[in-house]
C-alpha cells in the first residue's frame, strides 16, 4: 500500500491511504539500512506500507523518491541535514507586518525554496494592524528581493486577501508554511480550514516576537481538496544547500555582475564596476549586494563542512570493513 506521511513524531509516524489514517513504524530492514537523516521519512513524504492486520497501525517499508524537499541546516554545532518536508509544490513563507518584519530572513527562505525544488510566495500577515500607506511600503520593500516572487498581503481576522492566496494553493497541490514563531502560520491554517485545530498564542508586545505554539509539523486537507503544511517557527534559517538557487535569489545582483568589465572583480576599487555604479546611483542597495556576499561566503563554508563531514563518515566505514575482515580472518585461523 502507498500512504502518504501526515505528522511525524519521534519513532512514530501518522500516514494516511487517502481514506483512513494509520499509526506506522519503521521496519527492521529499514532501519539497518538507513545512513543519513535524508533517508527517512519526512511530513509529505509518500511511503510503501504493510497493513497490519485487524489493526490501525502499518510498518513502512521504504520511501518513493521526492519531487521536492526543503532542507535546513540543523540547530546546534554539529554538521547534520534537517528535512523540514517534502513533496511540496508551493512554500509560503510567512512574515508578519510588524516590528519582526526582516527582509534578510526572507531572502532567506526563497534561497532555501528555490533548491527544494518547490515554488516560493511570500506572505505578508497582520495587514489588519498596518495603514494602507504601511502595507504599501513594506510591499515595495519586499519587492526587491522577492524579484518575480509573488506576495500576498492577508489578515486573518477580517480575511482580506484569503481568497487571493488560495489560487495559490489549487486542489490536489501541497503547500507548505514556514515563518518564525508568531508571524500568524497556525492562525491562518485555522482560518483556511474553517476550525481552529491549532493552538495559538499571542505575540510579545515590546519586541513583536512569537512563542513557539506549533511543536511537530502537521498536514492539513483543505476544504479545497488542497493540502497545508504547518510548521514550528524557525527563528533562524541555515542554510545547508543553495549554490544552485544563488542565480534565481538575486537575479539583480547577478546581472550586474555579468557587466563588470572584469571577470574578477572584486566590486572594490577595480574600474568599470558595474556593482559599484549601482549602488552609487542608488539602483542596488548596499545592504542587499552584502547580502548576497554574505550568503555566498556561508554556503561555501557549509559545503566545506560537509565534505569534511563526508570524509570522515567514509574514512569510518572503511574502518569498520577493515575491522570485520580482520575478525573474520581470525576466527578462520583459530579453526
Amino acid at each position: 500500500m502507498i500512504a502518504r506521511v501526515i505528522t511525524v513524531q519521534k519513532n512514530s509516524f501518522r500516514i494516511s491511504d487517502g481514506n483512513l489514517e494509520f499509526i506506522a513504524h519503521l521496519s527492521g530492514k529499514f532501519l539497518n539500512e538507513a545512513i543519513d537523516s535524508f533517508d527517512f521519512p519526512a511530513v509529505g513524504d509518500w511511503v510503501e506500507v504493510q497493513k497490519l492486520s485487524g489493526e490501525r497501525k502499518a510498518v513502512i517499508k521504504r520511501v518513493l523518491p521526492r519531487k521536492s524537499q526543503f532542507v535546513r541546516q540543523a540547530a546546534g554545532v554539529k554538521t547534520e541535514a534537517q528535512l523540514v518536508a517534502a513533496n511540496i509544490d508551493t512554500v509560503f513563507i510567512v512574515n508578519s507586518m510588524n516590528n519582526d518584519l526582516s527582509i534578510r530572513r526572507i531572502e532567506r527562505y526563497i534561497l532555501s525554496t528555490y533548491e527544494s525544488g518547490a515554488t516560493p510566495v511570500v506572505v505578508l500577515t497582520k495587514k489588519d494592524e498596518c495603514s494602507l500607506d504601511k502595507v504599501t511600503e513594506i510591499i515595495s520593500q519586499v519587492e526587491k528581493v522577492a524579484i518575480g516572487v509573488p506576495i500576498v498581503a492577508i489578515s486573518s481576522v477580517t480575511r482580506d486577501g484569503i481568497r487571493d492566496l488560495l489560487e495559490f494553493l489549487p486542489p490536489k497541490r501541497t503547500g507548505a508554511l514556514l515563518g518564525s514563531s508568531g508571524v500568524g502560520k497556525s492562525t491562518l491554517v485555522n482560518v483556511l480550514l474553517g476550525k481552529d485545530v491549532q493552538h495559538t498564542k499571542d505575540v510579545r508586545e515590546d519586541d513583536s516576537k512569537g512563542r513557539h505554539t506549533t511543536t511537530y509539523r502537521e498536514m492539513f486537507l483543505l476544504p479545497n481538496g488542497a493540502l497545508l503544511i504547518d510548521t514550528p517557527g524557525m527563528r533562524e534559517l541555515q542554510l545547508w544547500e543553495g549554490e544552485s538557487a544563488i542565480e534565481s535569489t538575486f537575479q539583480d545582483v547577478g546581472l550586474l555582475v555579468e557587466g563588470c568589465r572584469f571577470i574578477d572583480c572584486q566590486h572594490d576599487t577595480e574600474p568599470g564596476c558595474s556593482i559599484k555604479e549601482a549602488i552609487e546611483a542608488g539602483k542596488l542597495s548596499e545592504d542587499r549586494f552584502h547580502s548576497y556576499i554574505k550568503l555566498q561566503r556561508e554556503l561555501a563554508y557549509e559545503k566545506r563542512k560537509q565534505d569534511q563531514k563526508a570524509q570522515l563518515v567514509e574514512k569510518n566505514r572503511w574502518k569498520r570493513v577493515f575491522k570485520d575482515q580482520k575478525s573474520k580472518y581470525k576466527k578462520r585461523n583459530i579453526r
